[in-house]
C-alpha cells in the first residue's frame, strides 16, 4: 500500500501542531517544529490569511491522515465504509483507523511511532493469533492476541524493548502482558481513547459537501 515518504516535519508545520510523527525525537530539542513553527513554503512566515470553514475541515482531514499515515484514497475508503454503518459515522471512522495493526503495535509500545510500527509489521515481526500478518492496514478485532515472531525475539531491538516496554499509557480497549510481551484487544476504541484529539465531525462535514 502506498504511503507518504516526504518530510513529516512539514506536515506538523502545515497543520500548526506537533503530531509526534517521529516518535521520541519529537520530545527532544532536535524536533524541527520547535525551531520553525510557521507554515512551510516561501511565504509561510508572513502568511496570515483567515481560514474558511471548508479550510478548517480540510485541515482536520489532513491532520487525521497524517497521524495515521494514510493517503487520501485509503482514507476515503474508510470514510465510505463508516458511512454505511448505522450510528455515528465519525466514531466508526476513528475506530477503523485505530484498529489498524500498525496503530495497535504503536499503541502497545512496540514502536516509537506509527511509521516505525508499520515497518515492523511489513518486516513480518508481528503475529496475530499466532498467524503471521504483514499488512499494516489489517484490522484487529476483539479477542485478537498480538505477539512477536519467535525469531524476532533474538534481535537487539526486541531485547531493548523488553527492558523499557510500558512507556506510554494504554487505551482501555487494549491490554499488555509485559512478561510475555503480548497484547490483547478486549474491546472497541472510543473517541476518548485517542492520544491526539481528532474532530471527526469536521471530517464528516468535509465529505458531506
Amino acid at each position: 500500500m502506498a504511503r507518504y515518504t516526504g518530510p513529516v516535519c512539514r506536515v506538523c508545520r502545515r497543520v500548526g501542531e506537533k503530531l509526534f510523527l517521529k516518535g521520541e525525537r519529537c520530545l527532544t530539542p532536535k524536533c524541527a517544529f520547535e525551531r520553525r513553527q510557521n507554515p512551510p513554503g516561501e511565504h509561510g512566515a508572513s502568511r496570515r490569511r483567515r481560514v474558511s470553514e471548508h479550510g478548517l475541515q480540510l485541515r482536520e482531514k489532513k491532520r487525521a491522515r497524517a497521524i495515521y499515515g494514510v493517503l487520501e484514497r485509503q482514507f476515503r475508503k474508510y470514510f465510505d465504509a463508516a458511512a454505511k454503518k448505522k450510528g455515528v459515522t465519525g466514531t466508526y471512522l476513528l475506530q477503523l483507523l485505530e484498529r489498524r495493526l500498525d496503530n495497535v503495535v504503536f499503541r502497545l509500545g512496540f514502536a516509537d511511532s506509527r511509521a516505525q510500527a508499520r515497518q515492523i509489521v511489513n518486516h513480518r515481526h508481528i503475529r496475530v493469533n499466532e498467524r503471521r500478518v504483514d499488512v499494516p492496514s489489517y484490522h484487529v478485532k476483539a479477542g485478537d492476541i498480538i505477539s512477536w515472531r519467535e525469531r524476532s525475539k533474538e534481535s537487539t531491538y526486541y531485547k531493548t524493548l523488553v527492558e523499557d516496554l510500558q512507556r506510554r499509557p494504554l487505551p482501555k480497549w487494549l491490554t499488555l502482558d509485559t512478561q510475555a510481551v503480548t497484547g490483547a484487544v478486549i474491546g472497541m476504541p472510543e473517541p476518548s481513547d485517542m492520544d491526539l484529539k481528532i474532530e471527526e465531525r469536521m471530517i464528516v462535514e468535509f465529505y458531506a459537501r
